[in-house]
């Protein structure tokens, strides 16, 4: 059984940083893709990065330079560091894992397996 489970998350002044972690069981973070997504209050759900299972990332590109995706496979864990953080990064941000040997692919419908998501509230 999959199982993902997000953590770091809390509240923050604006200009601050975070580090969420992604902790999986049941899927290697070296074999599969992994995500981070986010979810504003009454917004869509949005991609945010992502890691290929060979180390590859790609960043949304409104978020690029703020956000960096990592991973240590010894740990099988996935991070999200966030730098500078804005009111506008206020949302719950999900963990995703994605299909076997797959790409750093920032389509939700590409990942089968959500973590129940960790808040990130942002004060000005």
């Amino acid at each position: 059984q999959v199982q993902l489970v997000e953590s770091g998350g809390g509240l923050v002044q604006a200009g601050g940083s975070l580090r969420l972690s992604c902790v999986a069981s049941g899927r290697t973070v070296n074999t599969y893709a992994m995500g981070w997504f986010r979810q504003a209050p009454g917004k869509e759900r949005e991609p945010v990065a992502a890691i290929s299972w060979s180390g590859l990332t790609s960043y949304e590109d409104s978020l690029k330079g703020r956000f960096g995706i990592s991973r240590d496979i010894a740990k099988n864990t996935v991070y999200l560091r966030v730098d500078s953080l804005e009111p506008e990064d206020t949302a719950v941000y999900y963990c995703a894992a994605g299909g076997l040997w797959g790409s750093s692919s920032l389509n939700d419908r590409d990942y089968d397996t959500w973590g129940q998501g960790t808040q990130v509230t942002v004060s000005s």
